[in-house]
Formats: structure tokens, C-alpha cells, sequence
């Protein structure tokens, strides 16, 4: 039987850092309140002229590079990614043409910050059905293109970045499961209300910005964490304790620590990047597991949960065996 399996993993921050410190400074707000708040220290912003696509090809590069494979090995090019280079094409055909690829697929994939399990789903099951052998995978984001830095409820979440996995076809179990899920109904709570059929209007109420209603996300985040989380574990006959890691979603850290507690995972078993990059939305998942990774908290043959929620609502999960 074939199945798919992790075999690299890269990351990438922009150069430019704001903390919180730098953010007093321009709206009302403080380190402690943030911190208190959101656990978040810092996050990178990507430098003028510095797109999407130019973070996703760093952080594909050290994929690449730590799977041991060259660039024509690749088969599919996924990118997850809410904030593209361009309407079109595919900030994965971009992507393709940096990295110096041709002829394979390529394609992006939105459901914002479930994006990155989304794209592990559908590369997973791409080479399960024989459609390749070897697929990058890509969460990547510029959050700060379209974060309103007048309103301190949203600018203070959110930071750019990229991460990235080769995902290879092997004879043994990695990838176990993954699970996706959707409720549109919820679309207002958390939306950028504007895009390329509407038209684009800054004179509008919120402009072509990220608005967010904050305590209803939270409720919604925490359920849904727990739910697929729990979903996850009893479909796969694995208990709680069994788990090595969990790597979630990098929101913010009372999400965090809310859906942990519901896992009964203590934090020394959770991954928590979200302090010094903030909200990457698709690139906080594959960020943290890099970083997890290549300080050697996560080793091979360790059993992760990934857990996923973001605007849409959308959620989703992701069990394997690193």
C-alpha cells in the first residue's frame, strides 16, 4: 500500500521585525496588554516589493534542500495561501518559475488559516491514488498587506512568513489521516469584505482589511479544535496519551492553551511558536513544525496532531507519524 510521508520541512521570516514596542507608538496599546492578551511578542513583516511568493520559494528551498531531493523531483506544487501575488496566476506557478520548475502542476489552495492542512490533505491523497510521488507543499503568507495597522484588535495578531514539506510516497505509514471541515454560515465573524468581484472600494466602511469579531472567534476556534481534534483520535483508535506532539494553529495563545487543555495535553507537548511571528494564518503550521523539527523536539517516528482553524469558518486536522 502506498502512503505519503514528510521527508523535509523548511521556513522562512522576513527581515523586518515590529514588536509591541514598536506598536505603542503608533496606536493605543501596550506590550503587557498584547502579551496578556495574546501571547505575542513580535512579528516579521515582509519588506516592500517582498511577496508571497518570494517567502514560500525560501522556505520550499530549505524543504527541498533537507529532503535531499532536486527541484525536477517534484511532481504537484501546492501553495496554501489568502493573500496571492496576484488575482491570477497561481502563486504556485510563481512559485514553479523561482524554483526554477516546469511541467508539474501547480495550483493554490484557500481556506486561509486551515489552508496548509487543506493542501496536506490533497497531497496526500494525490500520492495514495498514484497521481505522483513527490509534492511541496506550502503555507505562505503577507498578512500585512491587508492588516488595518489603525485598528489595534487586528494589527497586533497578525505577521507574514512561509513553511513548507516535501511530502514523498513510501511503503511505510506517515501521513495517517487528515480531516477538513466548513460552516460558511459564520463568514462575518471573521472576513476581509471586499475582493476582485465586488470590487475594491477604500472608502468603504473596513476597506479591503481583515475585520474580526474577536470573542466569537474564539468560542468558535476552541470548540472546533476540540472537536477535530477528537474526531482525529477516535477515527484512528489512538488515545490522548499516545500523542507525542501537538502542533496547532498559531492564533494566539489562549486559543492555544484552551484547546490544549480540552486535549489534555500539557504545554511541554504543544508546539507554541506564536510569540515571536505572531498569526501566519496557512504558514503558522509548517512554521512551528519546522522550527519543532530542526530544534529536535519533534524526531522521527513521533506521532503529531496538527490542528487547524481559520476564516470561513474552515478547520481541519492532520495525524501522522513524522
Amino acid at each position: 500500500m502506498t502512503y505519503s510521508r514528510i521527508t523535509g520541512t523548511g521556513s522562512y521570516l522576513p527581515e523586518k521585525v515590529v514588536t509591541n514596542h514598536d506598536l505603542e507608538k503608533t496606536m493605543e496599546t501596550s506590550d503587557q496588554w498584547i502579551r496578556d492578551r495574546t501571547g505575542i511578542k513580535r512579528r516579521h513583516i515582509a519588506a516592500d516589493g517582498e511577496t508571497t511568493s518570494d517567502l514560500a520559494v525560501h522556505a520550499a528551498e530549505q524543504a527541498i534542500d533537507a529532503a535531499g531531493i532536486k527541484v525536477d523531483d517534484i511532481d504537484l506544487i501546492v501553495v496554501a495561501t489568502t493573500t496571492p501575488d496576484k488575482i491570477f496566476p497561481a502563486t504556485a506557478c510563481t512559485v514553479q518559475r523561482k524554483l526554477g520548475s516546469s511541467g508539474c502542476g501547480a495550483f493554490d489552495v484557500q481556506a486561509v488559516c486551515s489552508g496548509f492542512v487543506y493542501a496536506l490533505d490533497v497531497a496526500d491523497r494525490h500520492i495514495r491514488t498514484g497521481g505522483g510521488k513527490t509534492v511541496l507543499v506550502i503555507g505562505a503568507e503577507t498578512l500585512s498587506r491587508i492588516v488595518d495597522w489603525e485598528d489595534r484588535t487586528t494589527a497586533v495578531l497578525f505577521g507574514d512568513g512561509a513553511g513548507a514539506v516535501i511530502l514523498q510516497a513510501t511503503d511505510e505509514q506517515g501521513i495517517i489521516s487528515t480531516h477538513i471541515h466548513s460552516d460558511g454560515r459564520h463568514e462575518e465573524l471573521l472576513h476581509v469584505p471586499q475582493g476582485a468581484s465586488q470590487g475594491y472600494d477604500q472608502t468603504r466602511a473596513g476597506g479591503a482589511y481583515i475585520q474580526m469579531n474577536g470573542n466569537a472567534v474564539f468560542r468558535k476556534a476552541v470548540g472546533a479544535l476540540d472537536s477535530i481534534s477528537r474526531e482525529t483520535l477516535a477515527g484512528n483508535n489512538v488515545a490522548h496519551g499516545d500523542l507525542d506532539w501537538l502542533v496547532p494553529h498559531q492564533a494566539n495563545m489562549r486559543i492555544i492553551t484552551a484547546a490544549a487543555n480540552k486535549l489534555r495535553m500539557p504545554l511541554e507537548r504543544v508546539i507554541v511558536t506564536v510569540d515571536e511571528h505572531a498569526n501566519t494564518s496557512a504558514a503558522s503550521i509548517p512554521l512551528a513544525l519546522d522550527i519543532a523539527v530542526r530544534d529536535g523536539r519533534i524526531k522521527r517516528g513521533q506521532l503529531v496532531l496538527l490542528g487547524a482553524f481559520g476564516a470561513g469558518f474552515t478547520w481541519g486536522s492532520a495525524l501522522l507519524r513524522y
